[in-house]
């Protein structure tokens, strides 16, 4: 029994094929669409690849692209397709190439769909690759002499002020690192040989931060240094002064960045998907109506359209059994040429053939 059976008229088909002609245009225009998203998310990233470690995080942009180039070529083909079933007469040229043009384009769909999955999943792999590229960016935030390192300062100062955050994790982290270069460092002071020797590393640590960790909305001077120290700052208390410098950490502000641009992007790219299954829909109905037609005989009368001609689990088991006699006729195929006498038969006329024998005359 088919599946969702639906009569059509000569009226009804004409005017589901003038629908579906504008529909794949605009899948054209959703198509465009999905490809500005995954650009945009590309550009988004590359801005801040400098603070990313490497790894898979461009799959989903890259995903979105190719996904929105495809839907342009297959809704144009579409659009072209609708129009001339418009057409009895022109139908029959593209009665062959609409079942596999149904088939390419679900699983095209089927692709739009683990594209805005995919942006709701890769916020671990987003989180583990700030984690890591923010941790070697402030590593290496000291080295403005070394090439390669030098433009590190300059964008984690930017990123700081930019999104209102301080460090990896918090403002802490700045406090396990020697963020200050040597250059700046009076090698003649007491103090600063004290620092040196205080750790096994021999590293410059202390309790600061940078500049762009400063809020500038605080109603007092920005405090760097001796954050930790009450008595080094008037009427100051480290644990409830949260006003001077930031407290959230750059991975959780880039995280949350991130992280709503793809909640959009999902939303729209699961819009375009039900979008694009509807039209799919419609183009699965026209062709089946307009191949019922031209078995009928009738152009003018009606026709039966439906999605599946018989129930699911009958159109599963037949598909099944379809793969399963491509496997056995494969394998009877190439065994029975094997055991063919025929083949490889060498052959004892020496490439002569038709050679007629002479009779030896009878003796009289």
């Amino acid at each position: 029994m088919a599946v969702l059976r639906v009569k059509f008229t000569k009226t009804k088909r004409d005017k589901l094929a003038q629908i579906l002609w504008i529909l794949n245009w605009v899948s054209v225009v959703s198509g465009i669409i999905l490809f500005s998203l995954g650009l945009f998310l590309k550009i988004e990233i590359k801005k801040r690849n400098e603070v990313m470690a490497k790894g898979d995080i461009n799959s989903v942009p890259n995903m979105l692209i190719s996904v929105g180039v495809i839907a342009c070529i297959i809704n144009f083909l579409g659009g072209k397709i609708c129009y001339d079933c418009s057409d009895a007469n022109k139908f029959s040229r593209w009665k062959l190439v609409m079942l596999p043009y149904i088939i390419c384009t679900f699983c095209f769909t089927f692709c739009i769909l683990v594209g805005a999955l995919m942006c709701y999943t890769m916020r671990n792999e987003l989180e583990e690759s700030l984690y890591l590229g923010l941790r070697d960016a402030i590593k290496f935030y000291k080295d403005t002499d070394i090439p390669g390192r030098c433009f590190l300062k300059k964008t984690v100062d930017l990123l700081q002020i930019g999104f209102r955050c301080c460090g990896n994790n918090g403002f802490r982290d700045w406090f396990e690192i020697q963020w200050v270069s040597p250059r700046y460092l009076n090698m003649a002071s007491k103090e600063v040989l004290d620092r040196l020797k205080s750790n096994v590393d021999g590293k410059f640590l202390v309790d600061g931060v940078p500049f762009s960790c400063c809020n500038p909305s605080s109603p007092r001077p920005c405090i760097q240094y001796q954050l930790t120290n009450n008595s080094a700052h008037y009427n100051y208390d480290f644990l409830t002064e949260e006003l001077n410098i930031w407290m959230k950490g750059c991975r959780e502000a880039l995280l949350d960045y991130y992280t709503g641009i793809m909640r959009v992007i999902g939303i729209a790219a699961l819009l375009i998907w039900l979008f694009e299954l509807s039209v799919l829909t419609g183009v699965r109905y026209l062709q089946t109506a307009m191949k019922n037609v031209l078995l009928l005989g009738d152009l003018e009368g009606e026709s039966d359209g439906w999605l599946l001609e018989n129930g699911f689990v009958e159109t599963a088991k037949y598909n099944i059994n379809v793969i399963k006699n491509l496997g056995k006729a494969n394998q009877i195929s190439t065994v029975s040429s094997m055991n063919n006498p025929n083949i490889d038969v060498q052959n004892t006329d020496c490439g002569k053939t038709n050679v007629t024998t002479k009779s030896i005359p009878a003796a009289r």
